[in-house]
């Protein structure tokens, strides 16, 4: 994976060689069609399938180009300005699991032969380049969950692994919770089998996977890996899960909390750090199995920066149901296991950082799958940096449940709370220098502008709670 980041367009430019090199394997396996992916605002690809014949076109930056601006929230280019140049990066070629004959690449955006401002691929390779200025590499796993849903005879959303009558649809019996369940976990083997084999295939060590709380709910654990191949792994993963749900009559929701008594579906950030000139080297590890001190130093950056980084995390309105401490109508208990405050504790899951009992990486719970994982996982980087380099303390550990905890109490602590909703951390993140840094004060604008439309839209809309609670009340 090419971390490296370039200030000109012709600096980034491969040479003759990689590209025949990488044009001769694929067309040895079959590959006929090219997807060149560069990655909107919200962490989605997009792209324009090309033929193979114009593959050294397209490695050199003379593929398709693309008006970004035109379907994108980006109002500061229009209809006279430029269209923005994908270039490949080669070390990203892969062969499509679901269809053999495509392949995938992840793209850099380009306008004008800089950088593109509302690239967020360039916006994470470029903390990379500064992190590593500094002397330091981030390494990350996510732990991606979600819900495996299929359509009923009314055309209507439901769970795939639930196999008791809808409610209004017959007798639906209190049941075991889902959550770790052996018979649920193997009537979905089918699915859940299909997708471990491809992970392992592709390299990225599969620990487990896990049925979570919610029905027909799943976690994958794979193994960690660079910032940047990280964040691509998990647009990658995102697409992945989708194409395979369909050959399976399902499909895939990132939402993370579709109805009011799910278990939210989150994507906690685990990160570490390792110095550049000792490679291998954990620095999060202390002497006698302690965290060290860079480890704290890094927990007491990311808790400074906490509100900001949680605005990019959990990015829509949806995410800040799951951000509570109880919920009743679970199906195996009423806590929601979710952080609640910008605290951290030693394998405490109510605070917002977690220091695991079994692995020296920072986990941040407040992340849900709506992010995008290069912005995400670029506060984080930036924000640990700043933490370490500046020896930021983080206090002392918090090792209660937060939950059950008085708000008095919390008030004498001093505890802050999570953002309680999307207008409250849109508040935060414009408030914020790092995502200025991090995100470029164009990009950070175009994102604000959408969240606060996100917001207002959301703000002013009439809901079904509202009028069986209002409409014969008053």
């Amino acid at each position: 994976m090419s971390n490296q980041y370039f200030e000109n367009f012709k600096d980034a430019l491969p040479d003759k060689k990689t590209v025949a090199k990488h044009k001769k394997e694929l067309e040895d396996a079959g590959v006929k069609y090219l997807l060149s992916c560069w990655i909107d605002m919200f962490g989605q690809p997009k792209t324009k399938p090309v033929p193979m014949s114009d593959f050294e076109l397209l490695a050199m930056g003379k593929g398709p180009q693309f008006a970004v601006h035109s379907i994108s929230f980006v109002p500061e280019l229009g209809p006279a300005d430029s269209d923005q140049v994908p270039l490949p990066d080669l070390d990203t070629i892969q062969i499509c699991p679901w269809d053999n004959t495509i392949a995938w690449v992840f793209s850099d955006l380009w306008w004008e032969n800089k950088p593109y401002n509302l690239c967020p691929r360039q916006a994470l390779k470029k903390q990379v380049r500064d992190a590593a200025e500094q002397g330091y590499a981030m390494y990350a796993g996510i732990e991606p969950e979600f819900i495996v849903m299929k359509w009923d005879q009314d055309g209507m959303p439901v769970k795939a692994y639930d196999d008791d009558p809808q409610p209004n649809h017959g007798l639906r019996p209190r049941r075991q919770a889902f959550g770790y369940d052996v018979e649920y976990t193997l009537d979905s083997m089918g699915f859940l089998g299909e997708m471990i084999d491809i992970l392992e295939e592709l390299g990225w060590n599969v620990h487990d996977v896990v049925a979570e709380g919610a029905y027909s709910q799943f976690e994958l654990d794979f193994h960690y890996t660079d910032v940047l191949n990280m964040a691509d792994r998990m647009v990658f993963l995102r697409v992945l899960l989708k194409e395979v749900a369909k050959k399976h009559n399902q499909f895939v929701t990132f939402m993370p909390k579709p109805t009011t008594g799910d278990w939210r579906s989150g994507a906690h950030m685990n990160t570490s750090m390792q110095k550049i000139d000792k490679p291998g080297v954990n620095i999060y590890e202390g002497k006698g199995g302690a965290w060290s001190e860079a480890a704290l130093n890094a927990v007491g950056g990311i808790l400074k920066h906490g509100g900001a980084i949680t605005a990019v995390a959990c990015c829509t309105v949806n995410s800040y149901n799951g951000l509570v401490p109880k919920v009743g109508g679970f199906e195996g208990g009423t806590y929601t296991w979710a952080p609640t405050h910008m605290a951290y504790g030693k394998n405490n899951r109510s605070a917002m950082l977690r220091l695991p009992q079994s692995r020296y990486a920072i986990e941040n719970r407040a992340a849900d799958m709506c992010m995008n994982p290069y912005l995400g996982l670029g506060m984080m980087l930036a924000a640990s940096v700043d933490g370490i380099v500046n020896k930021i303390s983080p206090g002392k550990s918090l090792d209660e449940d937060l939950y059950v905890m008085d708000d008095n109490e919390k008030k004498e602590r001093n505890l802050t709370p999570l953002p309680r909703n999307l207008l409250e951390a849109t508040e935060m993140l414009s408030q914020s220098d790092l995502a200025k840094t991090v995100m470029g004060p164009v990009l950070l604008n175009s994102f604000l502008n959408y969240k606060v439309d996100e917001w207002e839209r959301y703000h002013q809309t009439v809901t079904d709670w509202e009028v069986q609670e209002y409409l014969r009340l008053y």
